[in-house]
């Protein structure tokens, strides 16, 4: 009897001391399992937004290939049609390189106000870790290839300002300087370390633009116009009538680059979040409306919608939208967008008839004209219940974003963008032409442009109609 009373005895005194053990240790197995999951959480969100910026910088790439280049290649006549593809997949090419060995380190690097530095020279120290200046959640290798897509079609924009009657060796030598003299510093001072118009990271003039409507739609346009008026005008222009050859390629381009788009502006997101969804969303609805009003402007003055003039509605609000799109409520990005429609068919039907300049593929017309436009209603529009980008640094208050939010001097900001924009991208065109010119000459003969530069620029023709 007393034995078996001292073994429960013992029993007991091991299972009280079981349960302060247990109770001692739990908290730490508890804090480690919550560490644990936390870094589950964390693994997770940085594979969905690296899954998504690799998806979008493909998008991004298909905008230029095959997107750019057939929208492009069916608004051309025939005989050159082969010579915008070349020129287009060249820029993919030339581009690509140039990145990886000097202009992402312009580009975004830390530097000056307006240039980045050289530590990254040859993509060094560009690894598979995070830079949290620009997104903590996916490799700088992801945000460095997708950066690399706007690089290349921002100069491949450019070619519909000269297509028929440039050398390809003066376009690839023209458009590789154009990237590193005009293109870099643009994108330096909007969206890097240090830069002078850069909203998120502390820029003197914080201009709003979330994927390009400087940086890509106006440097672009504004130098297509400057490359027009530089080279002078087709060989009969406007004498003589130069349809589009293929309305159908073009047709198949316009739907590739509104595909792409999403991917252009929803992926400047840099995470697969809900600042994503209302880019995505933005981009949807500014494209509709541009070519709902470009067609009705067209209807009421020429008595007919056309094809050819919805697709250039929907890239116009495309382009108008892509400041706007991760700032903007979707009711904003209507009125942006049917603003646009009409804004730049004026501009393409009107404006450049008045002034008689050659732009070929309306290059300033849509992208100039539509990334100032889209620019400054940005300013109009920007919603800081869309995206707080503006805080107070004392409290960390949300500030109001736009003049309809209630920051008038949100519009004075973006007028410096784009007057900026303007003004680098005319001094830059007009040097670089110029020097161009003197080192390999711009223009084809005129022989060479009466016969079509698919065959005296490429030895080749895109259409065998005799096999």
């Amino acid at each position: 009897m007393r034995s078996r009373f001292i073994q429960s005895l013992l029993l007991l005194m091991l299972f009280s001391s079981g349960l302060c053990f247990a109770q001692t240790t739990a908290p730490a197995a508890t804090a480690a399992q919550v560490a644990h999951l936390e870094a589950q959480v964390a693994q997770a969100q940085s594979s969905a937004d690296n899954s998504w910026m690799l998806a979008s910088a493909a998008m991004v790439l298909l905008m230029t290939g095959p997107g750019l280049a057939l929208f492009y290649g069916g608004l051309v006549r025939r005989k050159n049609v082969l010579s915008i593809l070349m020129q287009c997949i060249a820029m993919m090419s030339i581009i690509t390189v140039l990145w990886a060995v000097l202009t992402y380190s312009l580009a975004f690097d830390s530097g000056t106000a307006f240039f980045g530095g050289l530590h990254h020279l040859f993509l060094r120290g560009v690894g598979l870790a995070p830079d949290p200046d620009y997104s903590a959640t996916i490799p700088q290798q992801t945000f460095m290839i997708y950066q690399l897509m706007f690089a290349i079609i921002t100069p491949a924009l450019i070619v519909g300002a000269f297509a028929e009657r440039m050398k390809f060796s003066a376009m690839a030598l023209f458009l590789t300087l154009w990237s590193i003299i005009v293109y870099t510093p643009m994108a330096h001072m909007v969206w890097g370390k240090d830069g002078f118009l850069n909203a998120s990271l502390g820029g003197a003039f914080p201009c709003l633009d979330f994927a390009g409507g400087t940086v890509v739609h106006v440097t672009s346009g504004v130098s297509a116009l400057v490359c027009a008026l530089y080279l002078g005008k087709r060989v009969g222009y406007p004498r003589e009538a130069m349809p589009p050859h293929s309305v159908v390629l073009s047709f198949i381009g316009a739907c590739l680059l509104w595909f792409g788009w999403f991917g252009f502006n929803a992926g400047s997101a840099l995470g697969a979040g809900g600042l994503a969804t209302s880019a995505f969303v933005n981009t949807q609805f500014g494209a509709a409306a541009a070519a709902l009003t470009w067609a009705a402007a067209e209807w009421l003055h020429r008595g007919k919608p056309s094809a050819l003039g919805i697709i250039s509605g929907a890239v116009a609000g495309l382009v108008a939208i892509t400041p706007a799109a991760g700032f903007v409520q979707p009711m904003s990005a209507l009125v942006i967008g049917a603003i646009a429609g009409v804004f730049c068919y004026f501009m393409v039907v009107k404006v450049k008839s008045w002034f008689g300049y050659d732009d070929s593929l309306d290059a300033f017309g849509v992208h100039g004209a539509g990334g100032t436009l889209g620019a400054i209603l940005t300013g109009v529009f920007a919603s800081s219940a869309v995206n707080p980008i503006f805080k107070d640094p004392k409290t960390g208050a949300v500030l109001p974003s736009g003049l309809i939010d209630g920051n008038w001097h949100q519009l004075l900001n973006q007028f410096v963008g784009v007057a900026l924009a303007w003004g680098v991208s005319i001094v830059g065109t007009l040097v670089l032409l110029k020097f161009v010119d003197l080192v390999v000459g711009l223009r084809v003969p005129h022989e060479h442009e009466i016969e079509g530069l698919d065959v005296t620029q490429h030895g080749e023709e895109g259409y065998d109609f005799v096999s």
